[in-house]
């Protein structure tokens, strides 16, 4: 089972705590999926080098702008390109799968890149309704997220091959697994997954709590909900086999550029695709220039402004200022950067802005 120094990291440079990546694969217009995937390795690599502590991928489906329907597939690649950094699902929507399919693929995972692989899980669908129910062949989508705990259970008994005996599942072994070395002339890893539960309200952040687990709050999309949710976090945590006390990460919209004007272009793009993802047009992620000519009704104005809010755009200093202000107002242990922007370029100069305003190592 995976433990305290799996989880816990230690800040690089002079940032006030673990810094880390989120990539969803953004696909801009103009651009291709493959393009994407291109970028998300310049990312990965970037990240390593410059002490960055985990790259997260993120399941969505169904939505063109979003090329991570398969985050197992694109950390398998992300591995074959790193050597040190986390890699990890931020997340896996585990209602859309199988426990024992999520177990063999990071088994798989672990396996291609030991001691390197995070397995964060989700209970939301990371989809629209009628997407989710084609996913899990169903449309009772509330059982799912119901069944997440029972879900979840299922899981961690195949992660770590330890069903009762009795169990229906008992003979069933997720292969790459622990069963390995208790074959004849087996050895296996001593390393498995760590999981960590995402959350954007109280439910997984109690749960954690409760299990003792590391917890991912998604602080770029449900921002208002990120200090009660870390509060019910730690009131609920019982210290486990996998922690000792709690760890908790935020996922943060970042985006550090050498203009502050080009932050703010970048970033009104960005929005532009969440107003047409909230009104159900998803599409690629617009160009600066169509979002600076696109008539935002009222309504979408308002949207703009709120969501914007909370996205750390500007500077290296002012992004670094901003996350400085957030840590200290969450008390967050990590904080895991997303930078939407249309542009591949400007994504990767962010990081390396962000590095380099908190003087993080070199190579």
């Amino acid at each position: 089972m995976a433990g305290n120094d799996e989880i816990r990291a230690t800040a690089q440079g002079t940032a006030p705590v673990p810094l880390s990546v989120l990539d969803l694969v953004t696909v801009g217009a103009g651009r291709t999926a493959t393009d994407a995937l291109r970028t998300s390795v310049q990312i990965a690599k970037l990240a390593e080098n410059r002490g960055f502590n985990r790259y997260w991928v993120a399941e969505h489906h169904s939505m063109p702008g979003v090329a991570s329907s398969s985050p197992a597939v694109i950390l398998a690649h992300l591995a074959a390109h790193t050597e040190r950094i986390r890699l990890g699902s931020g997340g896996v929507m585990l209602p859309n799968h199988a426990p024992l399919v999520i177990a063999e693929q990071f088994g798989t995972l672990e396996a291609m890149a030991p001691g390197r692989i995070d397995l964060g899980l989700g209970r939301a669908p990371g989809t629209d309704g009628a997407t989710a129910a084609a996913l899990r062949r169903t449309d009772r989508l509330n059982e799912g997220a119901d069944d997440f705990p029972q879900q979840l259970a299922e899981l961690t008994r195949f992660l770590d091959d330890d069903f009762p005996d009795g169990h229906p599942y008992a003979r069933i072994h997720a292969v790459p697994g622990p069963v390995q070395a208790t074959s004849p002339g087996g050895v296996q890893s001593p390393h498995r997954p760590p999981i960590w539960l995402l959350g954007s309200s109280g439910f997984s952040a109690r749960l954690a709590g409760v299990l003792g687990l590391p917890f991912a709050f998604a602080h770029h999309f449900s921002a208002q909900n990120t200090v009660p949710a870390l509060d019910l976090y730690r009131e609920s945590f019982k210290p486990s086999a996998v922690l000792s006390s709690p760890y908790a990460l935020i996922g943060v919209s970042a985006l550090a550029a050498d203009e502050e004007r080009e932050a703010r272009r970048q970033v009104l793009a960005a929005a532009l695709n969440m107003v047409r993802l909230r009104t159900g047009r998803p599409g690629l992620v617009p160009t600066p220039e169509e979002a600076e000519t696109y008539e935002f009704s009222p309504m979408e104005r308002e949207f703009v402004d709120s969501w914007n809010s909370n996205v750390i755009h500007g500077t290296a200093d002012e992004v670094r200022a901003g996350l400085d202000d957030l840590q200290k107002r969450t008390g967050a242990d990590e904080l895991m950067l997303t930078a939407n922007a249309h542009t591949a370029e400007i994504r990767l100069r962010s990081y390396e802005l962000v590095a380099d305003a908190y003087g993080l190592p070199l190579g």
